[in-house]
């Protein structure tokens, strides 16, 4: 789950409150295999389809939900590997390899993901900030609107902005207690973890994670070096 990137490991995490590594290890490991039953059942449901002698009229049928779903998984899992691993042995990610990666994962959805990014290269941790943070911002337009990933550099510093707008725009209270730094008390896990797996991304290069949630438009600000 981590690398060098990191300037702590997650068993040392530095601030009293936060989790310690194994526990936050089971939070993730628990949201992705949430995130890939649906594509995985999918695919067997297809195959038991193909395999019903009474269904083969729906044969065709069958073999598009299984290419669709094992499109989306493996979509998913390029993604995670880059949001919450170490990915390849690369230690840098060109522009468009991170756009394509969060494009695979939010195709299909509400929102339009307009990137303003250039053709920079990230490094782990950046890359890292990057797709989580044009991730979350898309799911905070649920009813659908843009969503603006902007990166720019300023010497040695990296500020990734992601600006979303459109009708109820919001955060979800996990995912706001996520991007502050603290603790779950109560509500979902999984709504909780990616957000606060951002925030510790940042925060551990010496960085910082900036939100604004107004009506109809949240913004996510995280600035660290590049």
């Amino acid at each position: 789950m981590t690398d060098a990137a990191f300037a702590a490991p997650l068993d040392d995490l530095p601030a009293p409150g936060q989790l310690d590594g194994p526990e936050l290890a089971s939070l993730i490991a628990a949201k992705l295999c949430h995130d890939f039953i649906s594509p995985s059942g999918a695919i067997m449901s297809g195959l038991d389809l193909l395999n019903d002698p009474s269904s083969q009229d729906m044969r065709d049928d069958a073999i598009g939900l299984i290419t669709d779903s094992a499109k989306k998984m493996v979509a998913l899992v390029q993604f995670c590997r880059v949001a919450f691993g170490a990915a390849t042995t690369a230690e840098r990610f060109t522009a468009d390899e991170l756009k394509a990666l969060v494009d695979g994962v939010t195709a299909g959805g509400r929102a339009t993901i307009a990137w303003n990014i250039g053709s920079s290269d990230f490094g782990k941790p950046q890359a890292r900030a990057l797709v989580n943070l044009a991730y979350l911002t898309a799911a905070a337009l649920p009813m659908g609107g843009e969503a603006v990933i902007t990166a720019t550099h300023d010497g040695g510093q990296m500020t990734l902005e992601g600006r979303a707008e459109g009708a109820r725009a919001r955060l979800k209270a996990e995912a706001s207690t996520g991007l502050a730094g603290e603790r779950l008390t109560e509500g979902l896990a999984g709504q909780w973890v990616q957000p606060y797996w951002l925030w510790l991304t940042v925060q551990q290069t010496g960085g910082r994670l900036d939100v604004e949630a107004v009506e109809g438009r949240v913004v996510l600000t995280a600035r660290m070096p590049s």
